[in-house]
């Protein structure tokens, strides 16, 4: 089956939906979301959304700090143009409803602005602490009730459409949409396009401990790949500091605000505040990299399961005010916050490298653009600065609508497209290789290329990659495919760009922390992969 679209967007998050908002007031948009509608990342976000919005703060603050955090490798032209325009997308989500926390209780009172790590000022407004699910919400309702934008759930992209792809064969690395199967009927639809547009989320799931959610699996990065885009600083894999530590519940995130309204990091065994070892100036508060090395180390160092994170010192009242949601989860397991700690451990939180943008959103490709999660815009550089993701989701996605439509003119029509042929495979008697396969990924990339990484653990991931490789590509041509399968191609396709990029790094910079090299150079550089 082939569907012709004018645009095409592949993921239902901030980004996609921006775009999606954005385009629909000139053309027919058909969103593809695997899984349910919320079922990405922007619904999991708990802290919120960074804007220079506080009288004595200033957009060369927030530049500094976000270069600071990157360590450097940020590109500076593209952190000014989304801190710049951060105001703007922050009006524009009040505009649809958003009902960000504010200092007064009637709808005119200032935005309540909290703090995070990194930050020299407050600057993240937020909807108590559950910030993204708001967004995610909003954005929704909006275009669900837009009339020239179709929302298709359950929809597992298996690779983007491209010349070798046409009818007319052709060897052009042109995108004019993607293959996707539908995962209720099993059918796979060619769903094609004069532009697409790549809003897939991360690879956190490529990782055993990750605050990501399920389908975090590097769709968009794998296929972009495939397709002959470039990929940068894939072994930029950010770590979340504190992770809830509880054997039942395995990705729920103790958000960075609660140390910015006061949170204390404790070894549970010395009762000793160890922060002041590692950076005795901003302690709780330095970036994600320096607390999530430090937790690690303190964990490995005492022969300790978690570290404990405080908050209790803080009036109860404060505290379920200004975290209800993870007051309410934490009770239910038995942990009440007001009264004592938190066990946290580190867990991979966020893929600051991804397909290779510009400012216009676009990748190497013609025909596709990008934003969010699955990119390397330039903002993040080394290491992403608290609450600049759903930002940069935002300014990505309006950036990507906007040149789609300045250059829609010259987009040709979509040539004759060849349907998904499945007439060699068969069902698989074998899911049993998936789960083990899966299960080997996330296990050997967290023991391997996790926070502290040497060369000879990454030649060993790098090993068993191409022992795999053969594995899931002989699987991959002989059965049809399942979310399951593909999930677990791109999977293996990430992992290999990680490693790649990190044994290509010889110094230690940001979340790339690597014994064998423990200096940073004085001259920052990408590592940019090339099909």
């Amino acid at each position: 089956m082939t569907k012709p679209h004018d645009v095409l967007i592949i993921g239902s998050g901030a980004a996609g939906l921006t775009a999606a908002l954005a385009l629909a007031e000139h053309k027919k948009v058909m969103v593809l979301a695997k899984g349910t509608l919320e079922s990405g990342s922007t619904a999991w976000a708990q802290g919120g959304i960074a804007a220079v919005l506080d009288a004595g703060d200033t957009f060369e603050d927030h530049i500094r700090d976000t270069m600071v955090a990157g360590a450097g490798l940020n590109d500076l032209e593209t952190v000014e143009f989304v801190i710049e325009r951060a105001p703007a997308a922050i009006d524009r989500l009040c505009e649809l409803g958003v009902p960000f926390n504010r200092e007064a209780m009637d709808e005119g009172g200032d935005l309540h602005l909290t703090r995070e790590g990194g930050h020299s000022h407050r600057r993240i407004v937020h909807v108590d602490d559950a910030t993204g699910w708001a967004v995610q919400a909003a954005l929704l309702k909006a275009a669900e009730e837009n009339p020239n934008i179709t929302l298709l759930p359950g929809q597992s992209c298996i690779d983007l459409i491209t010349g070798r792809n046409q009818v007319e064969y052709s060897g052009s690395g042109r995108v004019w949409g993607a293959y996707a199967l539908d995962e209720a009927s099993g059918e796979v639809v060619a769903h094609v396009a004069r532009a697409t547009v790549l809003a897939a989320g991360g690879a956190g799931r490529v990782y055993l401990f990750s605050t990501a959610p399920r389908g975090a699996t590097g769709d968009g990065i794998a296929m972009a790949w495939r397709a002959g885009a470039r990929v940068s600083n894939m072994e930029m894999m950010q770590f979340h500091p504190t992770c809830l530590y509880n054997l039942e519940v395995k990705n729920f995130l103790i958000t960075e605000a609660v140390r910015g309204e006061g949170g204390r990091l404790v070894n549970p065994d010395t009762g000793e505040r160890y922060m002041e070892k590692y950076d005795a100036e901003r302690m709780e508060l330095a970036p994600r990299d320096i607390v999530a090395r430090a937790n690690d180390d303190q964990i490995k160092r005492h022969g300790l399961d978690y570290v404990h994170l405080d908050i209790s010192h803080q009036p109860p009242e404060f505290v379920k005010e200004h975290f209800p949601t993870i007051h309410e989860k934490l009770l239910g397991l038995g942990i009440d916050m007001t009264k004592g700690p938190i066990p946290v451990v580190p867990a991979q939180h966020y893929t600051c490298g991804g397909v290779k943008i510009g400012l216009d959103a676009k990748t190497d490709l013609p025909g596709l653009w990008a934003a969010g999660e699955c990119t390397e815009s330039g903002l993040h550089g080394a290491n992403r600065l608290a609450s600049n993701s759903l930002l940069e989701c935002f300014v990505f996605g309006e950036a990507a609508a906007k040149d789609i439509l300045e250059c829609w003119d010259k987009l040709d029509d979509p040539p004759e497209i060849l349907p998904w042929d499945e007439s060699r495979v068969t069902d698989s008697d074998e899911e049993v290789v998936i789960k083990q396969n899966w299960t080997e990924i996330r296990r050997f990339m967290w023991n391997y290329v996790g926070i502290v990484r040497t060369t000879k653990r990454l030649e060993r991931a790098a090993n068993r990659i191409e022992m795999l490789r053969q594995e899931v590509e002989d699987y991959y041509g002989s059965f049809r495919v399942t979310t399951d399968l593909i999930e677990l191609r791109n999977l293996l396709e990430c992992a290999a760009l990680i490693v790649k990029s990190a044994l290509r790094r010889h110094e230690s910079r940001g979340l790339h922390f690597i014994l064998d090299y423990p200096e940073t150079s004085s001259v920052a550089r990408d590592t940019v992969l090339v099909p």
